[in-house]
């Protein structure tokens, strides 16, 4: 069985984020901003495997924690790029990849109902 998109783009944001991210930031930020983000990502990309293979009604809080793991995920971003850890090109492009996903997500949280 194939993954659902969705699934596919998060685990590609996690690959980026992990290869070009994290490699770059300074080492006292590694271990905490940089473990946070790599968490939250990579929490999101379990709960769509998980909602993938769940009921309409399991998926629901499923979606909606990741709705805010991908806020959350936005706001690190943000944070990264003020404390110049990334520039605009690497910002905007993460921050592109984070909202396609979570249109990708409200869409199917929408489906659910």
């Amino acid at each position: 069985m194939e993954n659902p998109l969705i699934v596919n783009r998060t685990y590609e944001l996690l690959t980026y984020l992990t290869k070009h991210l994290l490699r770059t930031m300074p080492k006292d930020q590694k271990f905490v901003l940089g473990d946070r983000i790599q968490s939250a990502i990579a929490d999101n990309l379990e709960s769509y495997i998980t909602a993938y293979y769940s009921n309409n009604q399991e998926k629901r809080p499923i979606l909606k924690q990741a709705n805010i793991k991908l806020e959350i995920l936005r706001h690190y971003i943000r944070l990264c790029h003020d404390l110049e850890f990334i520039n605009i090109r690497k910002y905007e492009f993460i921050s592109q990849k984070i909202n396609e996903i979570g249109k990708m997500n409200g869409a199917w949280l929408k489906s659910t109902y």
